[in-house]
């Protein structure tokens, strides 16, 4: 790899530990901080799926060139420093929406990670790992009771630097 500005991050082994970690990233960046997590919401509400998201979530046919509206939830996590270290996207389909799964629309600043990984310490998921301006990204699609979520989580310059 050539080297980066330092706006990104080199995907040194340290970090590719957190990309390709496996169940609650929220638990592992609380025993990071030796702090509960900060959580500020910079967007939630309803959006359009990209045409990339629905392929990401195992949309097919037909269905891709349909407009999907899901519940959008936008998020920057703070550890103990005064900069965030991961800013996060949960994609939750509206379909996905029922059931247990609607206290997913009322997440407000609690870490999504104290609700999906509740009883299971591991979810069934497929994950992309991708270098974004922001900094490197992975998405993880769950399949949680039944319902696909799309979560993206990008590890911040901050969070590279504690590393």
């Amino acid at each position: 790899m050539s080297n980066n500005h330092s706006t990104t991050c080199t995907p040194a082994a340290e970090l590719l530990a957190w990309l390709n970690a496996e169940g609650s990233l929220t638990a592992m960046l609380e025993q990071k901080a030796g702090q509960p997590l900060r959580v500020e919401r910079s967007f939630e509400g309803y959006r359009s799926l990209s045409l990339a998201q629905k392929k990401q979530l195992g949309v097919q046919g037909a269905m891709l060139n349909r407009p999907m509206l899901a519940w959008v939830r936008e998020v920057q996590l703070y550890g103990n420093d005064e900069r965030p270290w991961v800013a996060a996207q949960s994609v939750f389909p509206l379909p996905s929406l029922k059931g247990r799964a609607r206290r997913l629309q009322q997440l407000k600043g609690t870490p999504i990670g104290y609700v999906m990984f509740k009883r299971c310490r591991t979810l069934p998921s497929q994950r992309f790992i991708a270098q974004t301006a922001a900094g490197w990204q992975r998405q993880t699609r769950y399949d949680w009771y039944g319902r696909k979520l799309l979560i993206s989580e990008t590890f911040l310059p901050t969070f590279c630097q504690s590393l």
